[in-house]
């Protein structure tokens, strides 16, 4: 059955996958403010969910939405698809169904948005599977401990040093591997280290040497991604990110240091991830801002009287 990364390529959309094999790493958070930050640049972003289980990132959104219209605030919102997991006897059956949906979401979004923003399950899976190879940019979160290092390499316990490749990074090898074969396309692997403690510590250096060692080997690119801040979790219930205009009207609290510094973090990581942003979308970006900077003023008479 012919089910690799063809699945209506080539993608005028460029295609962002959120993926690690441990629950937990900061995927669903991740995936949200790259999101919201792609639409403030002006892009046209769409959502998918493959997580049908858990299904953290399509409560994000949802949750998003209902804060947005119960705060009565304007907060933009992708065009959002949830992939419902297949069902029957045959493992093929079941595959054949998840291709489909999965197919049917990027077919739908693919020639009328700039960029899909996919995020995945934490376990192996067949839908994780695909999704990594279409990836054009690929983001693994990875909190800051050798136990979530694990899924990418080995550690010998005497030296620390990086004694062999974990399963995951062999799937994403396989996965890029796959994604030349198909349309000869190169995936950008990103590693983000997350919840980094705000002070040095021997184990963050230890797991960034780690991270670094692999880097070489494994042909990804390591960046820092966010602190271990609470706002991050009060985000969530409001489906709120760090990029929002987070006043006392969204927030519901008076907004504090921390919120300006998780604002400067997550712009940092963007900039990091080098996303192929188009003019266009700044302009589109820029003529938005200036609509809903103007639309609070009243008219000037010349503008009342122009033809």
């Amino acid at each position: 059955m012919l089910m690799q990364a063809d699945v209506g390529r080539p993608f005028s959309a460029h295609v962002i996958v959120l993926g690690n094999e441990k629950g937990g790493s900061g995927k669903s958070t991740t995936a949200m403010h790259v999101a919201v930050a792609l639409m403030q640049a002006g892009q046209r972003v769409a959502t998918i969910d493959l997580d049908s289980r858990q299904k953290s990132f399509t409560h994000y959104i949802d949750n998003r939405r209902i804060w947005a219209e119960r705060a009565g605030i304007k907060l933009q919102i992708p065009q959002h698809y949830c992939v419902a997991r297949g069902f029957g006897v045959r493992l093929d059956e079941i595959e054949a169904q998840e291709f489909a949906a999965f197919a049917e979401a990027v077919s739908t979004v693919e020639q009328s948005h700039d960029f899909i923003v996919i995020d995945t399950p934490g376990s192996d899976s067949y839908l994780m599977r695909l999704a990594h190879s279409m990836a054009d940019t690929l983001i693994t979160p990875l909190n800051d401990s050798f136990v979530d290092f694990d899924v990418l390499g080995r550690i010998d316990q005497t030296t620390f040093e990086v004694a062999g490749v974990s399963h995951y990074a062999e799937m994403v090898r396989e996965a890029r591997r796959q994604r030349r074969l198909v349309d000869g396309g190169l995936t950008d692997w990103i590693v983000v280290r997350n919840r980094l403690s705000t002070l040095g510590s021997r184990n963050r250096r230890l797991v960034g040497e780690g991270v670094e060692g692999l880097a070489k080997q494994l042909g990804f690119r390591p960046i820092n991604g966010f602190a271990e801040r609470v706002v991050y979790r009060e985000f969530f219930p409001r489906g709120l990110t760090a990029l929002d205009d987070l006043t006392e009207d969204t927030l519901g609290l008076r907004p504090n240091t921390s919120h300006v510094t998780a604002r400067d973090e997550v712009k940092a990581l963007i900039d990091a991830l080098r996303l192929p942003i188009d003019e266009r979308g700044k302009r589109r970006a820029a003529a938005r801002a200036e609509w809903i900077q103007a639309s609070g003023k009243p008219l000037e008479t010349h503008d009342l009287l122009a033809d």
